[in-house]
Order: structure tokens, then C-alpha cells, then sequence
């Protein structure tokens, strides 16, 4: 591999290796098992460019190899246990007037009933939302539409409004 490809591998690795963990630890909700697949991912973007194959966009491969061996990791365990993410005080993702206890409550059953969403849905409205990612970056990733990707977001957030709509009024 030459220099050049190993400076923008090591890039690369610099730029996206916490977001893709907070991406795999939220998908498999285990701090170990999303360590372990950010490694792969890594290991399996070196191996490609040690075989002297390019990578256009890095983010977009990176992804699509997490998602990847995210749906292996599902195929692999037969029963999926869905645990709420114990970490409350990295869940930046709503904020209010309200306390923090609050806040935190919220936070945990929003992504709770995230991840609760057909998997379609789940993984796009969390690239989106979580991950920060256009339609556009999430279309690259998983091949397909910009059109069928922002469909798919949309009705996962109608879907998701739908239920919490039903569990704040209890």
C-alpha cells in the first residue's frame, strides 16, 4: 500500500472511528461487541486497501461495512435482546427546560421505541438523527435512492411520533 493510502486510511480512522462507534453501540446496545465491530470495520477498509482497491468516499464505505457486519452480528445471535442504553448522560439529543432526570427519561424511551422500528425504518432514521447524515450521505451508504431514503425517514419519524404520541399521553 502506498503512502498515500495510508495517510488518508489514518484520516479517515481519526475522523469517523467515534461516530461509528456510537453508531454500532447504538444498533447491538453493547459497548464491547460495537468495539469489536469499529475494529472489523477497520480491518476489513485496510485489507481492501492492501488488495490495491481505492475507496472513493470513506465515510460511505465505512458504513456500509459497519451495517455490514452489523447484520451479520444479527444473523449470527438468534435471540436479539434490546436493552435501553445505561450511558443517560452521553444522550445529548434532547434538550428542554425540564430537569435532567426528565431529559434523560425521555431520551432513553425515545430511543427505546427507536429501536423498536422495523429495521428498514430503524436504520435510517438513526444515520439520520443520531449519526447526523443527509439522505443523500445515506443513500451512498446503503446503495440506494436519495427519493426512497428520505421516504423511508419520513415514515419511520411518522411511525415513531405515532407511539410516543400514544406513551407521553398514558
Amino acid at each position: 500500500m502506498d503512502r498515500a493510502n495510508e495517510s488518508q486510511f489514518l484520516k479517515a480512522f481519526d475522523e469517523y472511528a467515534d461516530a461509528l462507534f456510537r453508531h454500532c453501540f447504538f444498533r447491538v446496545s453493547d459497548r464491547e461487541t460495537a468495539k469489536d465491530l469499529v475494529h472489523e470495520t477497520f480491518t476489513r477498509t485496510w485489507d481492501h486497501l492492501a488488495r490495491g482497491k481505492e475507496v472513493r468516499e470513506y465515510r460511505a464505505f465505512l458504513y456500509r461495512t459497519a451495517n455490514n457486519l452489523i447484520v451479520d452480528f444479527y444473523r449470527k445471535k438468534k435471540a436479539v435482546f434490546l436493552e435501553e442504553i445505561s450511558d443517560a448522560e452521553k444522550n445529548t439529543l434532547f434538550y428542554d427546560e425540564r430537569g435532567e432526570k426528565e431529559v434523560q427519561d425521555d431520551a432513553r424511551r425515545v430511543l427505546s421505541e427507536i429501536k423498536k422500528l422495523p429495521e428498514d425504518y430503524q436504520r435510517v432514521v438513526t444515520m439520520r438523527y443520531i449519526d447526523g447524515m443527509s439522505p443523500k450521505e445515506i443513500a451512498e451508504v446503503l446503495g440506494e435512492s436519495e427519493n426512497a431514503v428520505s421516504v423511508r425517514i419520513h415514515r419511520g419519524v411518522e411511525k415513531l411520533r405515532a407511539t410516543l404520541a400514544i406513551l407521553w399521553t398514558r
